[in-house]
């Protein structure tokens, strides 16, 4: 099941009519009431999200499905208005899986979901057992963190960061690498948004914040209490 929230009702029609022309099941809502309304009765495999809807938009509609427990997990592309940079970035940071800009093709949209979709579900076939490092601790299927037994909240971003140290410990990462494993190849960023996650990280894990270990010249790694 693709969730579509989009406020025009023609864009909204046509995107579910493709989609299930598409071999999906789509359902279609007008705005984030809707939505959270719908998830509590369904979990779908993708959302569509436009940035611009009535009320609460896109991106705060984002940090709260990547704020729940039950939601953060469920991949989310986000359709934002020609030139809106800012919000494209905004929404990679906060967690956004792709995005799409408006106008875009119904097939460039079909083909976006089902790469999303590939990249995605492989990712949970292969969910990592829970993994410890020291006081730290990170739970692949809940997306749950715990430093000294005491549970931290880390954007989507952050939690895949994380995971990779910790999957990975003493291996390290170069910034680029970094920026295409967790913001994908197209991701058109500075490594210096590398840095700016990496700090903030470190200052939400307190304590264990020292485990991701700067190695001057080349990128991070996991150290600490392996």
């Amino acid at each position: 099941m693709i969730f579509c929230i989009e406020d025009e009702d023609s864009i909204r029609d046509l995107m579910i009519y493709t989609l299930n022309g598409a071999g999906f099941e789509a359902k279609g809502f007008a705005d984030g009431g809707e939505l959270f309304e719908a998830l509590q009765q369904e979990k779908p495999r993708l959302i569509m999200l436009d940035i611009m809807l009535p009320g609460e938009d896109g991106i705060s509609i984002l940090k709260k499905l990547r704020a729940r427990e039950d939601t953060a997990g469920i991949p989310v592309m986000m359709a934002t208005a020609k030139g809106t940079e800012y919000d494209k970035v905004m929404g990679l940071d906060l967690g956004a899986d792709d995005y799409l800009v408006k106008p875009f093709g119904m097939m460039e949209m079909v083909s976006r979901i089902r790469a999303v979709l590939r990249r995605t579900e492989a990712g949970h076939k292969n969910e990592a057992k829970l993994l410890c490092v020291g006081g730290l601790e990170l739970n692949p299927e809940t997306y749950t963190v715990f430093v000294n037994g005491e549970r931290v909240q880390l954007t989507l971003k952050e939690h895949k960061l994380l995971r990779i140290f910790m999957e990975n410990p003493k291996r390290v990462f170069t910034r680029d690498q970094l920026l295409e494993i967790v913001w994908g190849i197209e991701y058109a960023g500075e490594t210096r948004t590398v840095d700016v996650h990496i700090a903030t990280l470190r200052t939400k894990l307190g304590q264990c914040g020292g485990y991701i270990e700067t190695v001057r010249g080349v990128g991070y790694r996991m150290g600490g209490e392996l």
